[in-house]
C-alpha cells in the first residue's frame, strides 16, 4: 500500500546520534540536527533515549544526572523557541522530586511545543534488566525508579503521539493502550545494543506498527558511546501498514517522513481491527488514567 495524493503533509524528523560521557559536545550535535531539521521544515523533531548522555558506569550516570528544572532542558526549550517546532527528548536521565531519598533516577521522555513549554512527561516503566551470557548485561533497575503510569497521546501538528522509551517497544498492551487512547503516532526512542537490535530492532517496531495501525517513530544510538558501549542505530520511521520508509544510514544523522493521516484512517477503515477486539475471550487492555 502507498499514501495517496492530497493536501500538504506534515514533515517529521527522527535523529540518529552517538551521545557520550561530554553532555556539552551531545548538547553540540544535537543542537545541529534540530536546527537541520528545521531548516527542511520539520514540524516535531525526535530525539533517541539518552540524548543527554550516556554514562561509562552508574556512578557517573547518577554524577550527570538532572532535574528536569536543570540547565540542560532549559536549553532544549530554548532550541524549541528559536527553531519553531516541537521536541520529543527520547529519554532524559531525570533527577526527580524523591532524589534525595532515594538516590536514583528516572528515565524520562519529554515533549516541548514551540514555546519551550513541557507539554508532556512520561516516565518509562518497563526497565531494562537483560542478561545475555557472554554478550549483554544490562540491570537498569539497579539505578532508575520505573515510572507509575502510562501519558495519555498529546496532539501535535503531525498527529496525536503516544509518549514510550526503549525496552517499552517489547511490550504489546502499552502501544495497545495508547492506539486505544487516539494514539497515531507511537515512539520509541531507544539505545539498543547491536546483538538485540540486529535480532529484534525492525521486527518489533514493524509489529508494533501493523497491530496498532500507527506510524511509529524510533530514533536511536548509534555507534561508539564509550569504550564499553556501542548501540545499534537504524533509526526509523514505519507507517500504519508496517513498511518501513525512512531509516538514517550509518552514523549520526536524519531521516525524513511525511505524516499522512488520511492514509492511517483508511487502513484502519479497510482493516477494522479494533473493531473486531474480542475482550470477552482475553480481556480488556485498562484505560489510561
Amino acid at each position: 500500500m502507498s499514501a495517496g495524493a492530497g493536501t500538504l503533509k506534515p514533515l517529521i524528523a527522527v535523529c540518529q546520534a552517538t551521545s557520550t560521557p561530554n553532555k556539552d559536545h551531545n548538547l553540540e550535535c544535537c543542537s545541529h540536527l534540530i536546527r537541520e531539521a528545521a531548516q527542511r521544515g520539520a514540524c516535531v523533531v525526535f530525539l533517541p533515549e539518552a540524548f543527554d548522555f550516556i554514562g561509562s558506569n552508574t556512578e557517573e550516570t547518577l554524577s550527570l544526572a538532572e532535574p528536569l528544572e536543570g540547565d540542560l532542558i532549559r536549553h532544549y526549550a530554548s532550541l524549541a523557541r528559536e527553531y519553531g517546532v516541537w521536541l520529543s527528548l527520547g529519554g532524559f536521565h531525570e533527577r526527580g522530586s524523591d532524589w534525595e531519598s532515594t538516590h536514583r533516577i528516572y528515565n524520562c521522555h519529554l515533549l516541548l511545543d514551540p514555546k519551550g513549554t513541557l507539554v508532556a512527561a512520561y516516565r518509562k516503566t518497563h526497565l531494562c534488566d537483560v542478561e545475555l551470557e557472554g554478550r549483554v548485561s544490562m540491570k537498569e533497575s539497579a539505578f532508575t525508579n520505573p515510572g507509575l503510569e502510562i501519558v495519555s497521546p498529546v496532539s501535535t501538528p503531525a498527529g496525536k503521539v503516544g509518549l514510550a522509551i526503549c525496552y517499552d517497544l517489547r511490550f504489546p498492551e502499552m502501544s495497545l493502550a495508547l492506539a486505544q487512547e487516539g494514539a497515531e503516532i507511537l515512539t520509541y526512542p531507544s539505545a539498543f545494543t547491536v546483538t538485540t537490535g540486529s535480532a529484534h530492532w525492525e521486527v518489533l517496531l514493524r509489529a508494533r506498527a501493523i497491530e496498532t495501525q500507527c506510524y511509529v517513530v524510533a530514533a536511536a544510538q548509534t555507534g561508539k558511546n564509550h569504550e564499553c558501549r556501542t548501540s545499534y542505530g537504524h533509526a526509523m520511521i514505519v507507517d500504519p501498514w508496517g513498511s518501513v520508509i525512512a531509516q538514517c544510514q550509518e552514523g549520526p544523522g536524519l531521516c525524513y517522513a511525511e505524516i499522512d493521516l488520511a492514509y492511517l484512517r483508511r487502513i484502519r477503515q479497510e482493516i477494522p481491527v479494533f473493531q473486531h477486539r474480542r475482550p470477552d475471550l482475553y480481556g480488556r487492555v485498562a484505560p489510561l488514567l
